[in-house]
């Protein structure tokens, strides 16, 4: 059979991409911010970044703020659930 071993960088690249699919991102959203999740301070990041970019990563941060505020009223929610289920059940 034949399998690849892949390096600790490139798996951790994978997840990352693959928890940027999960938490909503496009893979163009993704391909444009790749080489910043690295290091965010490297000059090459600044090059050639249009107006148009910026707006779309600004759209993407904002919709997932939206999604986490979403995801965090659901989770306490059901936590708040849970603590009522606890409660009866004693």
């Amino acid at each position: 059979m034949n399998y690849r071993d892949y390096s600790e960088a490139t798996l951790g690249r994978v997840q990352q991409i693959r928890e940027l699919l999960n938490a909503g991102l496009s893979t163009h959203a993704i391909r444009g911010i790749l080489p910043c999740l690295k290091s965010p301070r490297d000059p090459r990041v600044f090059e050639g970044v249009t107006p148009e970019t910026m707006a779309a990563l600004e759209r993407e941060r904002d919709r997932l703020t939206e999604r986490v505020d979403i995801l965090a009223r659901n989770r306490d929610a059901i936590a708040d659930y849970l603590a009522e289920l606890r409660g009866r059940a004693n």
